[in-house]
């Protein structure tokens, strides 16, 4: 996994987790908190609310992207940048700098004029976007997206979001951003959760990742809360996304989702180590899905993902003929079966292996088959 430089702000495996803080001057934004349409105070909320409670990086919005509103032209957005900028630059804290933006005109203006870095919420549906980015040597977030101007975001599907960040390609300086929430009339609170389940497998894009789950409608539902009543659930995930491999929150609430973060990154598995000469790095590949994904990255045979997974599953209950019936399938497999005198076998192989005891011992006793079918359908 490589690492971006964002303004000198280090973003990736090799660091801790980033915060990103939001600042919005636009209107119809639909968080009043962090609305202002007065440099000044915004100025003073940047110092006091994201700076001053931990964000790295404060992502400043001249438009809402939700689908609800008509959609600013790049001169529209324009007109609203001057307020962003006199804000930036009255802001006495430490921090990086990001514009939101679909437009490479409003990036341009906005890097020319201070700025450190982009959030491009259409995913370089702007062809030129990704030039501006890579020659001003800038970072910039490719949020998952059709390439439409028009409307950001409507992308369901893991499959079709991870295409879709990988169209138009990467700049050396990209984060990727699977896009939560709801972007689109399509997009379901199951298409969120399924992309949270699978958020290891856009690691092998090689690129940092960024979240914005913050009191997102598909973590509400679980609790049954409120938005004013998700900041538990929100730091919940969190964690979760961190220790998945996340490594930038975007959030309204700093101080808390930092922490969160931080308890995230602390029990996150070591995945980079390093030699004299060779970079070693232990991906995180839980599924055959993200281990397809690291071979097509890499020009690999994707018939070889099911040889690339270990898989553990316990039997108990067994009878005596179950337990010798297991261990005379398993010498045609590579798959280990152990388990001593108890009545619990553990059943330790690849899918590919396991799909081979599945079929040799099928059809020896009712019990064992349903056992074996419970196998079968947990790794496919």
């Amino acid at each position: 996994m490589r690492n971006v430089d964002a303004a000198g702000l280090g973003i990736g495996d090799d660091y801790p987790p980033r915060i990103m803080g939001v600042l919005n001057v636009s209107e119809e934004s639909p968080y009043e908190p962090s609305v202002f349409d007065d440099p000044g105070e915004a100025a003073a909320y940047v110092d006091e609310d994201l700076i001053g409670e931990g964000a790295d990086i404060v992502d400043v919005g001249l438009e809402s992207a939700n689908k609800r509103f008509e959609v600013l032209s790049a001169e529209e957005e324009l007109d609203r940048l001057d307020t962003a900028v006199e804000a930036i630059q009255s802001v006495t804290g430490d921090a990086v700098f990001s514009i939101e933006t679909r437009y490479h005109e409003v990036a341009e203006a906005a890097l020319d004029a201070g700025f450190d870095m982009v959030n491009d919420i259409c995913g370089f549906a702007d062809p030129e976007m990704p030039r501006v980015c890579a020659e001003r040597d800038v970072a910039v977030v490719k949020m998952a997206s059709p390439p439409d101007l028009a409307r950001p975001g409507a992308v369901e599907a893991v499959d079709d979001i991870y295409d879709a960040l990988e169209r138009e390609g990467l700049t050396d300086k990209t984060i990727v951003d699977p896009a939560f929430g709801g972007w689109s009339e399509a997009k379901t609170l199951d298409d969120d959760r399924e992309t949270f389940r699978r958020l290891r497998e856009f690691r092998a894009l090689d690129r940092p990742i960024l979240v914005s789950i913050n009191r997102k409608n598909f973590l509400r539902d679980i609790a049954g809360r409120s938005t004013e009543e998700a900041l538990p659930v929100s730091l919940a995930a969190t964690s979760m996304a961190v220790e998945r491999g996340a490594h930038v929150i975007r959030t309204h609430d700093v101080a808390e989702t930092r922490d969160a973060a931080l308890v995230g990154n602390a029990f996150a598995r070591e995945r980079l180590r390093s030699t004299d000469d060779v970079a070693v790095e232990e991906l995180d590949v839980t599924t055959v899905g993200e281990m397809e994904r690291h071979l097509d990255r890499l020009d690999g045979t994707a018939a070889a993902a099911r040889r690339g997974v270990g898989r553990v599953f316990e039997l108990s209950g067994l009878s005596l003929a179950e337990r010798d019936m297991l261990a005379d399938a398993a010498r045609s497999t590579p798959v280990t079966v152990t388990g001593g005198e108890s009545d619990r076998r553990l059943l330790v192989g690849t899918p590919a292996d396991l799909d081979g005891i599945v079929e040799a011992a099928t059809g020896r006793s009712d019990a064992l088959d349903a056992a074996l079918a419970a196998i079968g359908e947990s790794i496919e």
